[in-house]
């Protein structure tokens, strides 16, 4: 008798892999399996550490990734959710698109966290093809996590100065992208003074706003760790303004720890001193 796999629930991770610097897979597989899920990593990419180091290694996964994926099919794998982070190339994309129509079930949540770029600049892959291919990609996402630049891109809408973010052009942008397909968007990173916000916008126009107290500067993997605990509390039918107050207090306990322990910002958040607390 066939071995059945699909007893627990799995999310599948689409993402590179930096054995140092704390992002990406590193960050996303310990988050998703504190919270009960089983993490099953599709690595894009393999780098030494990441970008932001003066040198880094790469092996780009992308002609690995369909073999990857055939032998999944072969384990008659499913999953209860799928969650994509950054991709590097329009073939990438094409690739998780397969694997997005192959499978999501039913009842199998998607997340895409559309990432592309920061501070009002797409990243250097990020051309404008590129840009028009995530664009499509985000229409098989349940839910996305972009951040105000990515928010911008998606909804061709430009991108402001601090001061200058109002909650009804931010909704506005909410609003460009659920059309696009997505039941839920969450606009991340919003500077409100001393506060960072994040936006959360329903299909049904509800909108709710979580404001979090700002501590510190901006580390890498932050984002992998929000839309990891998203993804694994939409599995386990948690609300998603539930969720999205979790992710952001947890991500500040996890700055305010890396400065006391005087982590440098390239090496992330140490958030293996309180993943004990995230539930």
């Amino acid at each position: 008798m066939k071995d059945n796999h699909n007893h627990q629930k799995k999310i599948a991770l689409i993402n590179d892999l930096s054995g140092f610097g704390r992002c990406s897979i590193a960050v996303s597989l310990p988050i998703i399996s504190q919270m009960k899920i089983q993490c099953c990593p599709l690595p894009t990419g393999i780098f030494s550490n990441h970008t932001g180091f003066e040198s880094f290694f790469f092996d780009d996964y992308t002609a690995k990734m369909k073999p990857y994926m055939e032998e999944w099919k072969k384990l008659d794998l499913t999953f209860s959710g799928i969650c994509s982070g950054f991709l590097g190339s329009k073939k990438q994309i094409r690739i998780v698109e397969d694997f997005f129509q192959y499978f999501t079930g039913p009842n199998t949540i998607v997340v895409v966290d559309p990432v592309m770029g920061d501070y009002g600049t797409p990243y250097p892959t990020y051309t404008h093809a590129l840009c028009q291919e995530m664009k499509h990609l985000v229409t098989y996402a349940d839910i996305i996590t972009p951040n105000l630049t990515e928010g911008c891109i998606l909804a061709d809408m430009p991108y402001q100065e601090d001061e200058r973010w109002t909650m009804d052009y931010v909704t506005e942008m909410a609003r460009r992208l659920s059309a696009m397909g997505p039941k839920h968007v969450v606009i991340t990173g919003i500077p409100q003074g001393s506060y960072i916000a994040n936006l959360c916008y329903e299909q049904d126009g509800d909108i709710s706003i979580c404001r979090t107290k700002r501590v510190g500067k901006q580390r890498s993997g932050t984002g992998d760790i929000f839309s990891s605990i998203i993804a694994a509390d939409a599995v386990n039918g948690v609300p998603l303004l539930t969720s999205v107050k979790k992710a952001s207090h947890f991500i500040q306990k996890c700055i305010k720890r890396s400065m006391e322990l005087d982590i440098p910002l390239t090496d992330g958040v140490c958030f293996e001193e309180v993943l004990h607390t995230l539930h």
